[in-house]
């Protein structure tokens, strides 16, 4: 067309025509091109649901278990989110992704769900169970072509993973919204470090029919306390390790006394970077005493705020600030738990106040690399393992005689066994593990890590007297440590006393309601149920072990033992085949070599329970 015929053409459709017009046109529309496309986002209740055992199902019956899901779906998940003004956003093969602009709809939508597959399955029998797992979160999202995505997706589906068959998971944001507003209570599972997301997330399961929104803990008999983490007043993020090591050397020196019930450092942390009335971190842990502090690093001295409040009524009973020299710091920490003995409990001062004392490393650098190991040891993974051991090494060429340092590295290289992320081998790590041990004892007898340790290292050698003399000892100094008691639970169980490994894991859950270690404290009650002869609660336990850390096999071993036994053949084979892939070596030899139960009847029995379900000799 020539330039002419074009301003002709532009003419008869009232555009001018003139050059320079054209001109700017152009312009315009290549500014307009050029300008970027606006995402749509919004906050949203996020629903997640997918099928526990999906690909066992449809390995057994693949056209039968598509058809039953799809009736699920069509006549009961589907009306359900839109009776409760949510919007299906995608199947997702085994299960749904939705939507809801209302955190309350959402989760009156997911017990629903729950309420009615609970009732459809009624009848059928439990390998041939359809149960959703159900995660919601709260969380702003992007919306693109009608799907969402965004870290509030995410953390649904990592929250939809770790629920149990026919359970609910929920963020702590999205207990904020409906706590007291549904008749349903919720259970504190703690910060749990969810795959691919950056920061911990606070979990909480939801008990569906129970008529109260929290889990009450009754007080206990002695005076209580949580010293929560203390705030970095310093401005350096670096140094936050330096402040939580504060409130943990704290923690340590108050739970040695007899006198009190001092919660455990990993519930406690669990409120780090949070802010949370007293009265109600009271009645989530079950305490009547909450202690906080502030830390400023100055240079080479340190200023420490303290205040203790009674959780009850949120008064504050007791305040001081300390300025120090860094060199000073352990008598400071001796300093500060023994005024909260003074301020809470008078009278068991005079009784207890040397046992708050405890032999401090020689360098204040050995220090500072114990306490950035513990952050890493807490996290539940290989490369966090293998980091806090590097870091207890470095402790170690500082100051070699510091006993918290080898007891700490002796137990940890044995629990890095035990759960498979060493390739080295018991036979390997147990020799040089149980001389640390033996060190740790020597350096500091009142060290309760160093016990520990060296009771842990007595149970893999299978010396059971010698291993329940040690655990005991470090529970003596320590009454308070909740990972003590589950170490001592578990040594009794391998030793045939299951009944009393039971008490002794209820006793490290009541101590650390919130404990990042919640999972390893389930995998491992499970096993004491298991040889207490309650495979019913052995097998629920199982499940939650598997569902919290699905990458420990020892979790995958408790769990197949009570599924045998309880006749779920299928379940049992999946979980040692499970097992198997975790640990190689996991087999009948390995059982007789490596494992610590104690009675040659015991392994026997062991063997003869998983071989049928795919144990192999070698």
């Amino acid at each position: 067309m020539s330039q002419t015929c074009q301003y002709a053409t532009s003419a008869r459709l009232g555009i001018p025509c003139d050059p320079l017009y054209k001109s700017r046109l152009g312009w315009m529309q290549a500014m307009v091109q050029e300008q970027p496309v606006r995402v749509e986002r919004r906050l949203s209740a996020i629903l997640a649901a997918d099928v526990a055992g999906y690909s066992r199902l449809t390995g057994a019956d693949e056209e039968g278990t598509h058809a039953k899901l799809q009736d699920h779906l069509r006549l009961l998940v589907d009306p359900k989110v839109a009776e409760h003004r949510g919007r299906v956003v995608k199947n997702t093969g085994d299960g749904v992704l939705a939507e809801f602009s209302s955190v309350l709809d959402a989760v009156r939508c997911a017990v629903e769900i729950q309420r009615r597959m609970a009732e459809r399955n009624t009848d059928v029998p439990h390998e041939k169970r359809i149960e959703f797992r159900i995660g919601i979160n709260i969380g702003d999202i992007i919306v693109d072509g009608g799907d969402i995505f965004g870290d509030g997706v995410n953390v649904a589906a990592r929250l939809e993973g770790i629920a149990e068959p026919g359970g609910i998971c929920v963020s702590g944001r999205v207990l904020e919204d409906v706590q007291g507003k549904l008749d349903i209570a919720f259970e504190d599972a703690g910060e749990q470090q969810l795959k691919n997301i950056v920061r911990p997330v606070s979990v909480f399961r939801a008990k569906i029919g129970a008529a109260t929104s929290t889990t009450e803990l009754t007080l206990p008999d002695k005076p209580s306390i949580v010293v929560l983490p203390f705030q970095n007043m310093s401005g350096d993020p670096e140094q936050e390790y330096f402040a939580d090591g504060i409130a943990e050397e704290i923690t340590t020196s108050l739970a040695r006394l007899r006198g009190f019930f001092v919660i455990a450092r990993n519930s406690a942390f669990t409120y780090k970077g949070k802010v949370a009335p007293v009265q109600q971190v009271g009645r989530d842990l079950g305490v009547r005493y909450v202690l906080e502090g502030s830390v400023r690093k100055v240079g080479r001295r340190v200023r420490i705020g303290v205040q203790l409040a009674d959780a009850g009524t949120g008064r504050e009973i007791w305040a001081e600030r300390y300025e120090r020299a860094l060199a000073g710091l352990f008598t400071l920490q001796d300093e500060i738990a023994a005024s909260v003995v003074v301020a809470v409990e008078p009278q068991l001062y005079a009784a207890e106040s040397e046992r708050v004392q405890q032999k401090s490393p020689g360098r204040l650098d050995a220090w500072d690399f114990v306490i950035r190991a513990l952050s890493h040891m807490w996290r539940l993974t290989r490369n966090d393992n293998a980091a806090a051991l590097d870091l207890l090494s470095a402790a170690l060429r500082l100051d070699p005689t510091y006993a918290r340092a080898l007891g700490l590295h002796a137990w940890l290289s044995l629990w890095h066994v035990h759960n498979g992320f060493s390739t080295a081998g018991l036979a390997a790590t147990l020799p040089s593990a149980a001389e640390r041990a033996r060190a740790a004892v020597a350096s500091d007898r009142n060290d309760a890590w160093a016990r520990l340790a060296l009771g842990f290292a007595h149970m893999y050698r299978r010396e059971h007297t010698d291993a329940i003399e040690e655990l005991h000892a470090a529970l003596d100094l320590n009454p308070n440590f909740a990972l003590g008691h589950s170490c001592l639970g578990l040594t009794l169980a391998y030793g045939g006393k299951g009944d009393e490994a039971v008490g002794c894991f209820e006793q490290a859950m009541r101590l650390s309601p919130r404990d990042p270690f919640f999972s390893v404290f389930a995998g491992a009650r499970a096993f004491a149920h298991f040889m207490a002869g309650d495979y019913a609660t052995g097998l629920e336990w199982g499940r939650r072990g598997v569902r919290l850390s699905p990458d420990l096999p020892a979790h995958w071993r408790a769990f197949a033992l009570s599924a045998a036994m309880l006749g779920q053949t299928e379940e049992a084979r999946a979980a040692v085949a499970t097992a198997r892939q975790l640990q190689p070596d996991y087999s009948v030899a390995w059982v007789e070599r490596a494992s610590p139960l104690v009675y040659a009847a015991d392994r026997a029995r062991y063997c003869d329970i998983l071989k049928p379900v795919g144990l192999p000799e070698e």
